[in-house]
């Protein structure tokens, strides 16, 4: 069980998107649920991953900054990864 950064519910970790923070590179979202670094879970829907930028919880979560602009490109990345794990497409088995 994993904990939504943003809504706080707990849910298993197939129900939930990881974002990563590589110890080298970039944040970004972790389909796989398998990258190194430390990660942040978020529920599969766009109003936690906007509740969690009004909160800054990813912030808190990765124990970094995040820029507004980095929080928008994770945004329209979500948005799109919202979609096919909505349609049950979010296999964490599969590295695209």
């Amino acid at each position: 069980m994993r904990k939504c950064v943003a809504c706080q519910q707990m849910k298993t970790k197939k129900e939930l998107i990881r974002v990563v923070k590589p110890p080298e590179g970039e944040i970004a979202i972790d389909l796989t649920g398998r990258k190194a670094g430390r990660g942040a879970y978020l529920c599969g829907a766009v109003d936690c991953f906007k509740l969690a930028k009004k909160s800054r919880a990813l912030d808190r979560a990765l124990k970094q900054s995040v820029s507004d602009e980095l929080y928008d490109q994770l945004e329209q990345e979500f948005i799109r990864v919202e979609d096919d794990f909505a349609a049950g497409k979010g296999d964490r088995n599969v590295v695209e």
